[in-house]
């Protein structure tokens, strides 16, 4: 289901907006109204059994009343709703604690403009990605494999306005391929993620999938415990991704951070430089954050050595330093996060990571990943769909899965090389920029039984 024109839907969302401000009887009044078109295909057993679409329509109010803060939503747009949704927003800030760490509203601000919208994605069909996913059907067919997956195309836009004048628009659109290419004992997986849908080739990706799946057949059982491993960068998201909360400003004030006393200590390994970048070329998300205050770019690690934090406005007052665009909607008690990681890459290919590796694991992705010790930043996870032996500089053949119990401060501090930085996508993280990993002494705690 194609979108509408993007000009007339965000001018009937900020017709919302407008309307919902001239309502408010609230000291100050914060609206946000959002909408939403998303569709996915759905395939299993080397068919498409599933094709859904759907828009939704969200409308958020945040009222101030006598420094009491309170949100209500509807997804109604009718007078009677606006005006109720306006008064419950009211209602509700009045029966809440004063918050002594409220600021005024932000007035009117500028943003750096992303280009994140693409025509071609949004108009995109069901026999589009139909054409595509039946193209990667038949092609599982021919090497009997079984293939599953979804193909999924959306688009959203967004509109941010206060009562102090300050107003924010963007929007975007959104695609994703993802496949899992079966066999009797083994398994292979690709995804990508992307706003441009012409940046995702679904055969390429499910070509990737079916070799990892014939290549780590009868796959045989080696002993856990510490190896040189090679993650994909989609391994290295999902592991990586649990660290991301740890540079908010809140997380290091309430010590609930792995970071907590290492700020400006060297933590990871000289390779390792992060960055928080809304603005990167391979990056999505809006330029400005929860509040409406624009997101910087922020040098978080460099050279192994933990630099900044990100900070809302309430936190960086409380912390006396000044706010770089990453708080939260509020009311919230998680007050900011960086939410567009852009890790510094290498040069290194994973066939050469692979060539210079006596005996190691190369892992294609890891699931189920759960978080052991918060401060050591512990994590347990398995591997999954195609994990294999490497043994004198080549793939020796695929191996029986392992569960890891791995810090990842301690991996990030014994990184051996990087590949080039890439757009990842995995299952436990949302996308970040990160490069493929070669990593010493990389701990797997057992084999699991599949």
């Amino acid at each position: 289901m194609p979108n509408k024109n993007p000009k007339s839907t965000q001018a009937e969302l900020e017709r919302i907006a407008e309307r919902i401000l001239k309502l408010s009887e609230a000291d100050g009044t914060e609206v946000d109204v959002s909408s939403t078109t998303d569709a996915l295909t759905r395939f299993a057993n080397n068919t498409i059994h599933q094709n859904v679409a759907e828009r939704t329509l969200g409308i958020s109010v945040r009222a101030v009343v006598d420094g009491r803060t309170a949100r209500a939503g509807t997804n109604k747009t009718d007078d009677e709703s606006l005006r109720r949704v306006a008064a419950t927003a009211v209602s509700l800030a009045r029966n809440e604690p004063e918050n002594p760490d409220l600021l005024p509203m932000l007035k009117s601000e500028k943003y750096q403009k992303v280009a994140r919208y693409f025509a071609s994605t949004a108009g995109t069909t069901p026999e589009d990605r139909a054409r595509a996913v039946t193209r990667v059907c038949k092609m599982a067919d021919k090497q009997k494999q079984t293939a599953a997956g979804i193909f999924a195309s959306g688009s959203s836009q967004s509109v941010m306005a206060n009562s102090r004048g300050l107003f924010a628009h963007y929007e975007q659109t959104r695609s994703e391929f993802s496949v899992t290419i079966l066999e009797e004992n083994s398994s292979g997986w690709a995804k990508s993620n992307s706003p441009d849908i012409h940046k995702i080739d679904p055969g390429a990706l499910a070509e990737k999938a079916s070799r990892t799946a014939s290549d780590s057949r009868q796959p045989r059982e080696i002993s856990a415990g510490r190896y040189t491993t090679i993650l994909s960068p989609s391994a290295v998201l999902d592991l990586v991704g649990f660290l991301f909360y740890d540079f908010a400003g809140t997380a290091v004030l309430d010590k609930r951070s792995c970071l907590t006393g290492r700020m400006g200590k060297k933590v990871f390994g000289e390779n390792i430089t992060i960055w928080d970048d809304a603005y990167h070329p391979l990056q999505s998300g809006p330029p400005y954050d929860g509040e409406g205050l624009p997101r910087q770019k922020v040098l978080l690690v460099d050279r192994g050595v933990p630099k900044n934090l990100v900070y809302s406005r309430a936190t960086a007052k409380k912390m006396k330093t000044k706010p770089t665009g990453h708080g939260f909607s509020l009311p919230n008690e998680y007050g900011e996060a960086p939410m567009n990681l852009v890790f510094a890459g290498g040069d290194k290919s994973i066939d050469e990571m692979v060539r210079t590796t006596d005996r190691g694991i190369l892992v294609t992705r890891l699931w189920y990943i759960r978080e052991v010790d918060p401060y050591e930043k512990i994590l347990t996870g398995m591997t999954r769909d195609g994990t294999f032996l490497v043994e004198d500089g080549r793939i020796a053949g695929g191996i029986r899965n392992f569960r890891f119990n791995q810090s990842a401060i301690e991996m990030l501090a014994n990184v051996e090389m990087l590949g080039p930085a890439v757009r990842a996508a995995g299952e436990e993280s949302f996308e970040m920029v990160v490069p493929a990993m070669k990593i010493r002494d990389f701990h797997f705690s057992e084999v699991t039984k599949f």
